[in-house]
C-alpha cells in the first residue's frame, strides 16, 4: 500500500517478518546532549551531587533500556544484543551521551542505540534535578549504523 514495512497491503500495522533474512553483523551509534550549568556538570562529573554517582546510574539505565527496546517500541523485535556501551563527553554547557549497540542478527539495532542514549540522558536529568531543574535534553539522533540490506549509513 504505502511501501512502509510495518503496514500490510490493507494498511494495518504488522511486525515485519525477518525469519528469512540472513544473520549479519549490525551496529548502531546514537547520541544526545543534556545542557546544564557548569557547577551542575562538575557535580555530575565528580559524583558530588546529592544522589551520588550519576554517571554509573545513567550508564546502567541506558544499557538496561536497550535490552528492553522490544517491550517499549511497538512492533520492534526483541533482540539478543551482543553489546551495549554508553560513553560520556563533557562540554562547557553540558554532557553528551553516546550509545552503541551491536549484534549478529536479522534486524538492525538503531532503536536500541536511540533508546539507550535517551534513557541515559533522562537518568542524568533525574539524578541531577535537585541541583538544576532547567536542564535541557536535546539533539538525540542516530549517528551511524552498519550491516543489513541497506548497508552502512552515517549522519552528515
Amino acid at each position: 500500500m504505502s511501501g512502509l514495512t510495518h503496514l500490510d497491503d490493507t494498511g494495518a500495522a504488522r511486525m515485519v517478518d525477518v525469519g528469512n533474512k540472513p544473520e549479519t553483523m549490525r551496529s548502531a551509534t546514537a547520541a544526545g546532549k543534556i545542557r546544564m550549568s557548569p557547577p551542575t556538570r562538575e557535580a555530575v562529573r565528580n559524583g558530588s551531587g546529592p544522589k551520588g554517582d550519576v554517571l554509573a546510574a545513567a550508564r546502567i539505565a541506558g544499557i538496561m533500556a536497550a535490552k528492553k527496546t522490544g517491550d517499549l517500541i511497538p512492533l520492534c523485535h526483541p533482540l539478543a544484543l551482543d553489546t551495549v556501551s554508553i560513553d560520556f563527553d563533557y562540554e562547557e554547557d553540558g554532557v553528551t551521551v553516546t550509545a552503541r549497540a551491536a549484534l549478529t542478527g536479522r534486524t538492525g539495532v538503531e532503536m536500541e542505540a536511540l533508546i539507550a542514549a535517551t534513557v541515559a540522558l533522562l537518568t542524568l536529568y533525574d539524578m541531577a534535578k535537585a541541583l538544576e531543574k532547567g536542564m535541557v535534553i536535546e539533539n538525540v539522533r542516530l549517528l551511524e549504523k552498519s550491516g543489513g540490506k541497506s548497508g552502512d549509513w552515517r549522519a552528515e
